[in-house]
């Protein structure tokens, strides 16, 4: 029972209602187009120690929720897909997820739900194939936000390309 009731109160106390019509704006763009190989000759040193580093994209758009959500919606579920088949095709590539929340409810709560929201990605590239000991995890909470006025943005996972 106190568990309960301790989950109603963070929540009660924790969320604050959405703000009606809110947008969240998409971030860069990744181009599609093609990638295509050339001939041995025409390249450079460091593509010849890695073939393979095309295959990778560079950036990845952060991964947003709903206002003290932990559900991934579909609208990141392709992005995702494609981040898997990306470390598939490196398997000495590794990630970092990172969990932010905005800044309604407690520090504790918003560490707590900022991880949720990172084992959420880790989980969903596990069950895309992707090794577990290639992936993981930290919370910053409420303390690495994108903007002061636009809380949605700040209620993400971002995924990083560690070297």
């Amino acid at each position: 029972m106190r568990p309960l009731l301790l989950a109603v109160f963070v929540t009660v106390l924790g969320c604050a209602a959405r703000q009606p019509g809110a947008v969240i704006p998409p971030q860069t763009q990744t181009s599609d187009a093609p990638v295509t190989a050339r001939p041995e000759h025409e390249r450079s040193s460091s593509m010849t120690e890695s073939p393979d580093v095309e295959l990778i994209p560079l950036t990845m758009e952060p991964v947003y929720f709903e206002l003290d959500s932990t559900t991934l919606m579909p609208a990141f579920r392709d992005s995702l897909t494609q981040l898997a088949d990306a470390l598939r095709k490196r398997p000495e590539a590794r990630v970092s997820i990172t969990g932010h929340t905005c800044e309604l409810g407690t520090t504790e709560y918003n560490l707590a739900l900022g991880q949720r929201r990172a084992s959420v990605v880790r989980d969903y590239l596990r069950r895309l194939g992707v090794e577990s000991s290639r992936l993981s995890t930290l919370s910053y909470g409420e303390e690495r936000p994108l903007s002061a006025t636009v809380l949605e943005k700040n209620r993400r996972a971002e995924v990083q390309w560690l070297h």
